[in-house]
């Protein structure tokens, strides 16, 4: 039987194993920017990080991210119209697409809204997974008018 001839690069396969898959480590700075009594700023990690940025891509509105004007969520233009069924069908469809196409690392599952039109308030529950995890995460946000 012939042997197999590898590039010098390689290095002695034969003896070790060749590893097919590799963890990936998703990591984010933590943005209330809390200092560590050394100076330096805390990160996120995993799933807090991922957490933190599918928050962070739903409460931007259009027009905030100079040269992207759709990205985000734009869920604040959703406060004053939500008075039917239908416009809650497409606030849970913005945010499956807005999560979809900006943040590759999660796969949104469920997405619960609760109306309080008295109070002109959202409440958003997005159940979602991180890619590399089996647990789901959920995320709560209270959308608000503050003027």
């Amino acid at each position: 039987m012939a042997k197999r001839a590898f590039a010098l690069e390689d290095g002695n396969i034969a003896s070790k194993p060749i590893t097919s898959t590799q963890k990936v480590i998703y990591s984010d700075l933590d943005l209330t920017f809390t200092p560590k009594p050394s100076g330096d700023v805390f990160k996120k990690l995993e799933a807090s990080a991922v957490k933190q940025a599918v928050k962070n891509i739903l409460m931007t509105n259009f027009l905030e991210k100079p040269f992207n004007t759709t990205f985000g969520g734009n869920l604040n233009s959703f406060l004053f119209q939500l008075d039917t069924e239908v416009e809650i069908e497409i606030l849970r469809d913005r945010i499956f697409e807005t999560v979809e196409r900006y943040e590759p690392r999660a796969t949104v599952e469920d997405v619960v809204i609760g109306v309080q039109s008295d109070r002109n308030s959202v409440s958003v529950s997005v159940t979602f997974r991180v890619n590399n995890s089996i647990e789901p995460v959920t995320l709560e946000l209270d959308l608000m008018r503050t003027r």
